[in-house]
């Protein structure tokens, strides 16, 4: 029974719970390179990190004329080599199935949500043995409006139950931290899946915990 402050923590999972971020990348070059399309790795980084297929076609439209015609075979070729890096790369990591593992067995309800769309949340969480600890889990699809909008992790905390007080969202990336405190939950923000670890959430909810008691 949890007595404390926080009662869920909701993950995302690209760069988070999986080290997933690059997959992505390479596997969006990959289709837009066969129309002489690319998006440097400082443009990732800095812009479309964390952003949903459709709307990194969108940008690319808006700001290198990539045609609109090509953005649905784009993003059906960009899912397939996305699809064959996650069964090529994806596998269960330590720290993260025990960190779950030990959250779930302290009470927290376990959530995830993701601007991927469902079939790779739900293959990456399979693959990596993840999705046996989460309570509820969100893709780009189960929303309108997908990061930076708040509206994924909104419906997130209300699915679980909870206040957005009670929540702690864990995030890595500029769009999915805008999205997380606009929520108005908790955030903690990892630049690494190393540091998404047991011992780490739970200073970052103790810390919580204090502040609310002051």
């Amino acid at each position: 029974i949890i007595l404390s402050k926080i009662k869920g923590i909701i993950f995302d999972m690209d760069g988070v719970l999986i080290e997933a971020k690059d997959w992505h990348y390479d596997a969006l070059n990959r289709a837009l390179g066969l129309f002489g399309y690319e998006i440097s790795r400082y443009d990732h980084l800095v812009t479309y990190d964390g952003l949903p297929t459709v709307m990194k076609l969108e940008m690319l439209t808006k700001e290198k004329r990539l045609p609109k015609a090509l953005h649905e075979f784009i993003n059906e070729l960009k899912q397939k080599y996305t699809m064959e890096l996650v069964f090529s790369n994806c596998k269960p990591r330590f720290i993260q199935e025990y960190a779950l593992s030990k959250l779930k067995a302290d009470g927290y309800l376990i959530g995830c949500a993701s601007n991927s769309i469902r079939e790779s949340v739900n293959v990456m969480l399979d693959k990596s043995d993840l999705f046996k600890y989460m309570d509820i889990i969100f893709s780009a699809q189960d929303v309108e409006y997908p990061k930076p909008s708040s509206q994924m992790y909104d419906k997130a905390i209300l699915k679980l139950g909870l206040k957005p007080s009670e929540c702690l969202i864990i995030e890595d990336n500029e769009n999915g931290i805008i999205s997380a405190r606009a929520s108005g939950a908790n955030v903690m923000v990892v630049d690494d899946v190393k540091e998404v670890n047991f011992l780490n959430i739970k200073n970052q909810i103790d810390s919580i915990e204090l502040e609310s008691k002051k």
